[in-house]
């Protein structure tokens, strides 16, 4: 454990415990602050169900791409999620798609979709994720009015399975950051309070799906950036298994091979039983090793659970709210009913979390910086003032993250190594008690969606979610209700490389038994 890094961490905990009920009690949210009510009921169905409809015939693609740019068109004036869209052209694509579905016989449809698995279907894509010929700014101003070059690998998968992408969505600047707000798109705002952040880095795909205004997203996470914004916003979450999926025209990223093992394109969705499908497809030719054709009963995956860090790294660490230790230890409760084994994990290899997640980051010499690499720690400091009172043109919460870069998270190099050792065996005991069938329970953040302009403070506890990045392993974000300020909880689980199946149905099992996505404003025909 290393002094000076954990006291800054302690020191930042109890500032943020401060700012955080100041916050909560100063500012009381307006009852006319909310998004419109869902009025079509064509956006409250799952892509499975989806998928069933429009293979025989009883809906369009057209109709579907239409409430969805309806539904897009009424809730973004409050939210501010979308960067650039191509409605016009994914209606064009709809028309296209209905027109090869209704000149193909009956007969002939199992082969069209056995081609074309999601043809007419629409999503959106985080900026971060390359969309061909659409913005990949990454809501840097120096990077303004660039494209992306070619489609990323997870969206070149999808639209050659026939789906139709609407929109790229809002992300931080270089997406360091676990609140969405920059300079090139501005603030990003929570449909479940305005006050609140959306989350970051795929901040804008979180609020959209939180909103009910996209069928699923695709974003990126290195530190949590799908998980913490699917907590937020009250949607599911699946960051992949280290490696799974290249990172080609994904920013920011490196050849660096541990780059690609702790950066993953994965999904978001509302819908926890539609998760597998849109994985499997995103993983193109790498789908095989999810091995999806080996199915698992629900009754035969073991259990292990842990409501966070203890022991001295507790203390250390800002607390995890009863709310969301509380939906863990319902789900473990409503699983070990279902004749499920449950069993509390200890874990000894916890205990260096920050320092093992924090030296991960800080070894990517290769990760593209927001300031030029001869910027000394100094200079790095005074722009970060600047940031304060906005004479820079830098975000503080970018800055921040640099920082924290620039110093080696407050560490020698031989710490580096010395941590990334430590994270190895980590794994290693993880994957020896997950074994071929276990997951784990483990908070996904340690509070609900925070506050605006507090995530320079919050940053100091992504290593609940940034530590499974390190070690590579697969991850899902579970919904599991609103607290009681309305806001969204739930949790991750975890399984061991490539088990990401096992993941997957823990989340329709817990989607069934629980709900899933609580909207933020009850549904207008409900």
């Amino acid at each position: 454990m290393e002094f000076v890094l954990r006291l800054l961490q302690f020191i930042v905990k109890i500032v943020y415990n401060i700012v955080y009920i100041v916050l909560a009690v100063l500012f009381t949210r307006k009852k006319d602050e909310k998004i419109p009510a869902i009025k079509d009921r064509l956006v409250t169905i799952p892509l499975v169900d989806i998928v069933e409809l429009m293979r025989t015939k009883r809906l369009t693609s057209q109709e579907l791409v239409k409430a969805y740019i309806e539904r897009l068109k009424e809730v973004n004036p409050h939210i501010n999620a979308i960067v650039e869209d191509r409605f016009e052209e994914a209606l064009t694509d709809a028309k296209r798609a209905d027109d090869l579905i209704f000149k193909c016989a009956n007969s002939q449809l199992p082969q069209l979709y056995a081609r074309y698995p999601l043809l007419g279907i629409p999503f959106t894509v985080k900026e971060a994720c390359g969309l061909k010929g659409m913005s990949f700014v990454v809501g840097s101003l120096q990077r303004v009015d660039t494209k992306a070059k070619r489609d990323c690998i997870a969206v070149e998968n999808l639209k050659s399975a026939g789906a139709i992408p609407l929109l790229v969505s809002a992300n931080p600047e270089y997406c360091f950051s676990i609140e969405t707000n920059s300079y090139t798109n501005g603030k990003c705002l929570n449909a479940y309070d305005f006050r609140r952040t959306c989350g970051g880095s795929s901040g804008g795909e979180g609020a959209l799906n939180g909103s009910g205004a996209t069928l699923f997203g695709i974003g990126s996470d290195i530190a949590g950036s799908i998980r913490i914004p699917s907590l937020f916003n009250g949607v599911f979450g699946h960051k992949p298994t280290g490696g799974l999926i290249p990172n080609i025209e994904v920013f920011p990223s490196s050849d660096d091979e541990e780059c690609n093992q702790y950066l993953q394109t994965g999904v978001i969705s509302r819908f926890g039983s539609d998760l597998g499908l849109i994985l499997h497809i995103m993983a193109g030719e790498h789908a095989r090793k999810l091995e999806f054709v080996h199915p698992i009963e629900t009754k035969d995956i073991k259990i292990f659970y842990s409501l966070g860090f203890s022991g001295l790294n507790g203390i250390c660490h800002y607390g995890v709210t009863a709310e969301i230790q509380i939906a863990i230890l319902k789900a473990v409760k409503c699983l070990q009913q279902s004749g499920l084994t449950t069993q509390i994990a200890n874990i000894k290899g916890l205990e260096n979390s920050t320092e093992i997640a924090f030296s991960g980051i800080a070894r990517l010499k290769k990760l593209p910086l927001l300031m030029d690499e001869n910027t000394s720690v100094k200079e790095l400091l005074q722009e970060l003032m600047k940031s304060y009172v906005k004479k820079s043109k830098y975000t503080k919460e970018g800055l921040t993250f640099e920082l924290l870069r620039r110093t080696n998270a407050f560490m020698n190099s031989e710490k580096l190594m010395k941590y990334k050792e430590e994270g190895q065996k980590l794994k290693q005991e993880i994957i020896n008690l997950l074994g071929n069938d276990g997951v784990l329970f483990f908070p996904t953040f340690p509070v609900p969606a925070i506050h605006h302009h507090t995530s320079s403070l919050a940053q100091w506890g992504i290593d609940y979610s940034l530590l499974f990045n390190i070690l590579g392993l697969p991850c899902t974000h579970i919904p599991m209700g609103v607290d009681a300020d309305g806001m969204p909880v739930g949790f991750q689980v975890i399984a061991a490389p490539f088990k990401d199946k096992l993941c997957l149905q823990i989340a329709g099992a817990l989607e069934m038994a629980f709900g899933g996505w609580t909207p933020p404003v009850k549904h207008a025909f409900s």
